[in-house]
C-alpha cells in the first residue's frame, strides 16, 4: 500500500506544480528559485522527452498510455513478491511520473515542464523537466539496480 501512495503523491504533487505554472508562470520567463540552483520557466512540451516526437503527439499519448499500463501491470505483479524493496520503489516513482506525465499528454495535449538548470552551456540550460521526469529517472535507475539483486 505504502508504494501506491508514494505513486498517488508524486503524481499528486506534480499535479499540483503544473496547475500552478500553468496560472501564474508566462511563457518564456525565468526565475531564479532554490538560492539560484534552479530556473523556473513555463515551458509547453508537445512531445516526449527534449520534445522528440512532438509533430507526432498523438503517437507519443498512445505510446505513454500503453507503457504506463504496462508499468501498472508490472506494479500489481510486485505486490506477490515478498521484499526488493528498491524495485518496488522504483516503480511506484516511475509510474507516478508516468501518470503524471500520461494525463497531461491525455488532458492538455502537452506536458507542462517547468524547471531547468542555470548553466553556461546553452544547450542543457534550455532542457526544461518537471517533477515527473526526475521521479521517472530515478525509479527506472532504482528499478535497474532493484532487479540485479
Amino acid at each position: 500500500m505504502k508504494y501506491a501512495l508514494l505513486s498517488a503523491s508524486v503524481f499528486s504533487l506534480d499535479w499540483l506544480i503544473k496547475n500552478r505554472i500553468e496560472q501564474d508562470g508566462k511563457e518564456g520567463e525565468e526565475k531564479k528559485i532554490c538560492s539560484g540552483m534552479l530556473l523556473l520557466r513555463k515551458y509547453h512540451n508537445k512531445g516526449a522527452f527534449l520534445n522528440a516526437g512532438e509533430k507526432k503527439s498523438k503517437f507519443v499519448a498512445v505510446l505513454s498510455v500503453l507503457l504506463t499500463l504496462g508499468l501498472t501491470v508490472l506494479f500489481l505483479v510486485t505486490f506477490t513478491m515478498k521484499g526488493n524493496s528498491l524495485l518496488k520503489t522504483g516503480l511506484s516513482l516511475l509510474l507516478g511520473g508516468a501518470y503524471s506525465n500520461t494525463y497531461d499528454r491525455l488532458r492538455r495535449k502537452y506536458v507542462v515542464d517547468y524547471v531547468s538548470f542555470p548553466v553556461k552551456n546553452k544547450a542543457i540550460r534550455r532542457i526544461v523537466f518537471n517533477l515527473s521526469d526526475f521521479c521517472i529517472m530515478i525509479g527506472a535507475l532504482c528499478m535497474v539496480i532493484g532487479s540485479l539483486k
